[in-house]
């Protein structure tokens, strides 16, 4: 789905259509809360990271947990990823190998995370959590699954985008929240607030640690895409993000065309885009999430604008996750 208007802040909290899905809001509010008050999480005996948010998309889990695999496997620990694959037809417990899988069965995100570390697809997050172990994992990152209570987490990490908080500030499908701010808060270790560009706004946490993050494009795309004139799509949570980023590299956006999030490219679609290219003298430009959703033949034709995400202060992060790696 492409996320409704009224979901942005401010002005989207008192809108006639937030406020007539209110009543419905209130009721997956409750329905999310008995999961978690009756659902007896398992433990696994190794540590539980989770990465997650209270948004529906968009915050940046993925780089958050593509950034941490890696300093985990820089200190000697040999990380796997659990993911529920969304978008792919895939229940798992499968070890994702990028170069066999598609986004049609692992998912988008998936491909991403494999990139980085071995990554499991498993609906049943335990399933995937025990086949990881006696695949040789000695610590294991879950993308998002914060509000799904069957893993215990040892360590929850609740990504923020710093430019669009919390959106209306209202539960789905009034607003964005998957749960309140304060209940989700509750049981986070900390908070990461991602930055683009600029230092951005500073959604309120209160009184749970904060740890800080800016989100870049890497210097090969910059290298690349520097002055370049260029159409632009993009079918992921937060669409303005990659827009505003390719503007800062800086590039010439000719055009900018907004998809569903996960959207799955058509032929035509992409032949449609490559004219336009062409009529304004430019080259397609994506993102890593929309390419590997490109069909195989046509990505050749379109350039990715990769990002990397990096702590401002990692020995801070390091210090939050301490107690759970010492387990």
């Amino acid at each position: 789905m492409r996320a409704p208007a009224f979901w942005n802040p401010p002005a989207g909290r008192f809108s006639p259509a937030a406020t007539a899905l209110a009543p419905l809001a209130w009721a997956y509010s409750i329905a999310g809360r008995l999961r978690r008050h009756l659902t007896r999480p398992v433990a696994v005996g190794v540590p539980v990271i989770c990465i997650g948010n209270l948004v529906a998309g968009g915050a940046g889990k993925t780089p958050v947990a593509i950034s941490l695999v890696r300093m985990l496997a820089e200190r000697g620990l040999v990380p796997h990823v659990i993911t529920r694959g969304y978008g792919g037809t895939v229940s798992g417990p499968l070890l994702v190998d990028t170069s066999s899988h598609s986004a049609d069965q692992v998912g988008d995100e998936a491909l991403l995370l494999a990139a980085a570390a071995p990554t499991w697809v498993a609906r049943d997050r335990v399933q995937g959590a025990r086949a990881a172990i006696a695949a040789g994992a000695t610590v294991l990152v879950l993308d998002d699954g914060f509000q799904n209570p069957g893993l215990a987490k040892d360590i929850s990490l609740v990504v923020v985008d710093a430019s669009f908080g919390y959106g209306n500030g209202r539960v789905l499908p009034a607003g964005p929240l998957r749960e309140s701010p304060a209940s989700g808060l509750a049981r986070a270790a900390a908070v990461v607030m991602v930055r683009t560009g600029g230092a951005g706004a500073k959604p309120s946490v209160g009184k749970v640690p904060t740890l800080t993050a800016q989100l870049a494009p890497t210097k090969a795309s910059r290298s690349a895409l520097q002055g370049a004139a260029v159409v632009a799509f993009a079918g992921i949570g937060r669409p303005q993000k990659f827009f505003e980023s390719l503007a800062g590299v800086p590039a010439t956006i000719c055009a900018a065309h907004v998809f569903a999030d996960h959207h799955r490219y058509t032929k035509a679609e992409l032949a449609e885009l490559e004219r336009e290219a062409t009529a304004n003298k430019a080259i397609l430009v994506t993102t890593a999430k929309d390419w590997v959703r490109l069909p195989p033949a046509l990505r050749g034709h379109v350039s990715v604008l990769h990002v990397d995400l990096e702590f401002d202060d990692p020995a801070a992060l390091m210090a939050v996750l301490a107690p759970a790696l010492r387990k």
